[in-house]
């Protein structure tokens, strides 16, 4: 054959491949933001009602702004990571039963996660009840712990509300159906920026006003999807209640458990990188710029989560359906798109870093311990990107136990203590505990991306095939509605 043939043959075929994996990217594409941008939105909108919050506590007393930040970062961090975490549970589950097309266990798995996320929550209320002492004896200043002892009381209703849609959100992404979690959150943003206006400065009902706008908002949304679950829209996976939820209940509490550690881990780590920074030198300022960087972080953290879930779900449909090719590409697709989104937020942080604060605060301190902390917001912004959806592939196949152990020895063994050390013994203050906070991400990171690399995705078709033969009951075994 003539060599310029042959050539031009090659270059054919050279062009068909590149078509064939241009159509294959777009089509992962196509599944991965349908789950990834309503879960996006949903997450954006209600952390960013959190963030409305705070603004109008904010422009109320420098006091107030600090015992809210200590509240919200700590003690609702804290006990929502407990319960994200185990209502990761219903995304694995939920996931891999919508991929084996066991639509019937849905609606029963997402049951047992409410009666055990509603004992988990209760269990952790004297956390809100007792949390002036509880800020005390942390050795919190006392006028900020008395503050954030009275917010702490108006977080409960929230907490409660938390139970029903951080599962329903989870059991509706398992099905390609949330985009009316993204719909019902931004109702709720809408709702929930003009009724703080009106209690914070109309009515002057100050902290009273913003907390009861905030637990309003909330409620709405929880409402809302139940409506929607329970209304006729998901006739394949919501049966009614039924008694079966009761049963193989152990089972779930330890995958929630796992789950439950797992994310944890991630949550507290900067809750106590916010109490460290409560110990330092003019510690109304530390804590208030800390919190309010750490929350734009957060913002752009529930875009990652918005690929977390993703990431979940994907892998979970495919690991269910028994398609480890898929997986495989399904898995270096959300890394790439999650990446080039992280960049896109770095650069707009160090771009506009000099003027975040007056977001927040008109506290002149304020605003320029924030504008110091922007280069290391921006470089925390780009890990953003990387280990959720790590994190979420781990969950997706039902790895939560592995990666609790790597964010236990990352965050843990080695992050907290080196930020403690710089903060502290090399006095960089603030900016010393954000390194360390950074140096403990990167390493889990590395540890995840390992993890992804090595596992055996032929053994977890098998192992996720097994558990749900196990779990799973006859649709006609489940007859006991309540």
């Amino acid at each position: 054959m003539d060599d310029g043939i042959q050539d031009e043959l090659l270059s054919l075929e050279g062009k068909e491949v590149g078509d064939q994996l241009k159509e294959r990217v777009y089509e992962e594409s196509k599944k991965i933001w349908k789950t990834a941008l309503p879960g996006m939105i949903a997450r954006v909108t209600s952390f960013g009602a959190l963030i409305v919050t705070q603004s109008f506590i904010g422009h109320i007393s420098s006091v107030d702004l600090a015992a809210y930040a200590l509240v919200q970062t700590l003690t609702v961090r804290f006990v929502s990571g407990i319960l994200i975490g185990m209502s990761s549970a219903t995304e694995t589950l939920c996931g891999q039963a919508y991929g084996a097309k066991q639509y019937h266990m849905m609606g029963i798995y997402l049951q047992r996660s409410w009666i055990v996320d509603f004992i988990t929550a209760t269990i952790l209320l004297p956390l809100f009840i007792f949390g002036s002492s509880l800020f005390k004896l942390l050795g919190e200043e006392s006028d900020i712990a008395e503050a954030a002892g009275y917010i702490s009381w108006w977080f409960i209703p929230l907490i409660y509300g938390y139970v029903f849609t951080l599962t329903m959100q989870m059991y509706l992404q398992a099905q390609q159906k949330n985009s009316v979690v993204a719909w019902i959150s931004i109702v709720q943003l809408l709702v929930h920026v003009p009724l703080s206006w009106l209690f914070v400065y109309q009515l002057n009902w100050g902290i009273d006003g913003a907390m009861a706008a905030l637990t309003i908002s909330s409620w709405l949304v929880a409402f809302a999807q139940l409506g929607y679950v329970m209304g006729g829209w998901c006739p394949q996976t919501w049966t009614g209640l039924t008694t079966a939820s009761f049963k193989d209940l152990l089972p779930v509490v330890k995958l929630s458990i796992s789950s439950g550690v797992m994310i944890c881990l991630e949550l507290w780590y900067n809750s106590i990188l916010v109490l460290l920074a409560g110990y330092m030198p003019n510690a109304e300022v530390a804590i208030s710029a800390f919190s309010i960087c750490l929350n734009l972080n957060g913002w752009e953290f529930m875009i990652s989560l918005g690929f977390l879930g993703a990431a979940c779900v994907r892998i979970a449909n495919e690991v269910g359906r028994g398609d480890v090719k898929a997986t495989k590409f399904s898995i270096k697709v959300l890394i790439s798109t999650s990446v080039v989104i992280g960049v896109v937020c770095s650069i707009l942080c160090l771009a506009l870093g000099h003027n975040l604060g007056y977001l927040f605060t008109n506290d002149v301190a304020v605003v320029k311990s924030v504008s110091n902390l922007s280069y290391l917001l921006a470089l925390s912004m780009l890990l953003n990107s990387i280990y959720p959806v790590l994190s979420g592939v781990s969950v997706g196949a039902g790895l939560q136990g592995t990666v609790a152990v790597i964010n236990l020895c990352c965050y843990y063994v080695i992050g907290i203590p080196v930020g403690a050390l710089l903060g502290y013994v090399a006095h960089l203050q603030v900016q010393g505990i954000w390194i360390g906070m950074i140096i403990g991400i990167v390493g889990q990171t590395l540890a995840l991306s390992y993890m992804v690399w090595k596992t055996d995705w032929d053994l977890q078709v098998k192992l996720a095939a097994d558990r749900l033969h196990r779990w799973s009951l006859k649709s006609s075994a489940h007859n006991g509605h309540a």
